[in-house]
C-alpha cells in the first residue's frame, strides 16, 4: 500500500482549496505530529517554573502557559479522535508511512508533559489534589502509550515500512519512556511510603534504561545518514534538534532520581543516584551542546537556502526544553553558576522558538494552509512505500 508524506513536514498543500473542501480536510489531514505543539508549550511552562531566577510574575506566566497546553491537548485529542472515527483510511496510511508513524510517540509525550506541568506549576491554579489526580491519569496513560509506541513503531519499521534512509524522527517513539522516567518521580512523594514509592522510582529507572539503550541503537544510524547521505531536505532540517530530546531528558531524569531517592531507597542507593546525576549528566549535557551547535549550523545553512516555516519548527521547543531542565538539575546538584546561566540562555532560546513556531502555526490554522492536504516536499526523498506481509 503506497503512503504519501502526510502532514509530517507540516508543509501547506501546493493546491488551492475552496472553503468547503478545506473544512472537510481539516481533520482528515491532521497527523500525530501536531502533538509536538502541546509538548513544546508544556515545556515552556515546566522549564520556566524551575529557572534559578527570581523574576516577578514568571511563575504566573508559566502557569498560564500550562493552562494553554492543557487546552491544546484537549482540542487535539478531540480532533484526532474525529480523525480516527471519520478518516480511518488516512489513519492507517499514517501508520504505514515511515515518515509519520514515529510521531505516535508524541501522543505519549504530550500527555506526560501536560501531566508533569500540572505538578510543577499547574497546581498553583487547580490545587495540589487536582494536580496529583490529573498527573496520575496522564502519567499512566502516557506511559502505556509510550511503551506501545516504543515497541510497535519499530515493529512496523521492520515488517511493513520500506526505509530509504535514517531520520531523527526515529527517536520519537523510543524517547517517550524517558519522558516517563523524568516525570514519574514527581508522583513518588504522593504514594504510600515503602513499596509503593520504591516500585515507582525503580520502575522509572527501568524506563530510563529502556529509552537510553534504544537511543544508543538509533543515534548512530541518524548520524551515519548525515555523513553518508548529506544534509536533510530543507523542511526536515529542524528535526535534527530532536536528538537533544533523549540527551536533555535523560539528564533531567538522572537529576530527578537523585532528588527523590533520599528517604525512598536505602542510603547506598540514594547516594549512588546523587553521584550518578552528576557523573552521567555532565558529559551528556556536553554532548548535547555539541549536537546543538551542529544542528544549529545545519539550520542556518538551510535557512540561507530558503527554508521556510513548517511544523517541524516545533522540534526547536520540547527538545531544547529538556536541556533547560537538565541544566537546572545540574545547577542544583553541582552548585555551579555555569549551569544556571546555561539554563537561562537555553530558556531564552526556547521561548523565542516557541513564539515563532506558535505564531506561524496560528497563522496557518486561521488561513487553513496547515490543514490542507499534503503537498510536495522540494528536494525531499521519494514517497515511501509500505509493504505488507
Amino acid at each position: 500500500m503506497a503512503s504519501h508524506a502526510p502532514s509530517l513536514p507540516g508543509l501547506p498543500a501546493s493546491r488551492a482549496t475552496t472553503p468547503g473542501v478545506r473544512a472537510t480536510r481539516s481533520v482528515r489531514h491532521l497527523g500525530p505530529n501536531w502533538y509536538a505543539s502541546v509538548m513544546g508549550t508544556a515545556a515552556v511552562a515546566t522549564a520556566g517554573a524551575a529557572l534559578p531566577l527570581d523574576v516577578p510574575g514568571l511563575r504566573t506566566a508559566c502557569a498560564a502557559v500550562w493552562v494553554l497546553s492543557l487546552a491544546m491537548l484537549l482540542a487535539l485529542l478531540t480532533a484526532r479522535a474525529a480523525h480516527w472515527a471519520r478518516h480511518r483510511d488516512r489513519a492507517r496510511a499514517h501508520l504505514m508511512d515511515p515518515a509519520t508513524a514515529p510521531f505516535y510517540g508524541c501522543l505519549s509525550m504530550a500527555l506526560l508533559a501536560v501531566g508533569g506541568g500540572a505538578m510543577v506549576v499547574g497546581r498553583d491554579w487547580v490545587g495540589l489534589p487536582a494536580a496529583v489526580a490529573l498527573d496520575a491519569v496522564l502519567f499512566a496513560v502516557g506511559t502505556a502509550i509510550g511503551l506501545v509506541a516504543a515497541v510497535g513503531v519499530p515493529y512496523l519499521m521492520v515488517v511493513h515500512h520500506r526505509i530509504e534512509g535514517a531520520s531523527p524522527v526515529w527517536l520519537l517513539p523510543v524517547v517517550a519512556p524517558m519522558v516517563s522516567a523524568a516525570l514519574g518521580p514527581l508522583l513518588v512523594p504522593h504514594l504510600p511510603a515503602g513499596q509503593g514509592r520504591q516500585t515507582l522510582l525503580i520502575g522509572c529507572y527501568a524506563l530510563f534504561g529502556v529509552s537510553l539503550l534504544a537511543t544508543l541503537v538509533m543515534l548512530p544510524l541518524v548520524f551515519g545518514r548525515l555523513v553518508t547521505g548529506g544534509p536533510l531536505p530543507l523542511a526536515l532540517t529542524p528535526t535534527l534538534f530532536l536528538v537533544l530530546g533523549p540527551l536533555g531528558q535523560s539528564t533531567t531524569a538522572a537529576n530527578k532520581f537523585a532528588d527523590t531517592a533520599a528517604g525512598v531507597l536505602p542510603a547506598p542507593y540514594a547516594h549512588g543516584f546523587a553521584a550518578f546525576a552528576v557523573l552521567y549528566g555532565v558529559p551528556v549535557m556536553g554532548f548535547a551542546l555539541l549536537w546543538l551547535a551542529l544542528a544549529g549550523a545545519m539550520v542556518l545553512r538551510a535557512r540561507r537556502r530558503g527554508m521556510g516555516f513548517a511544523m517541524t519548527f516545533w522540534a526547536f521547543t520540547f527538545p531544547v526544553g529538556t536541556c533547560v531542565t537538565g541544566a537546572e538539575g545540574l545547577a542544583g546538584h553541582t552548585g555551579l553558576a555555569a549551569f544556571r546561566w546555561l539554563a537561562i540562555v537555553l530558556y531564552v532560546f526556547l521561548v523565542a522558538a516557541w513564539l515563532v513556531a506558535g505564531l506561524h502555526t496560528a497563522r496557518g490554522l486561521f488561513s487553513g494552509a496547515l490543514l490542507e492536504g499534503p503537498g510536495p516536499v522540494p528536494g525531499g526523498p521519494r514517497p515511501a512505500t509500505g509493504r505488507t506481509r
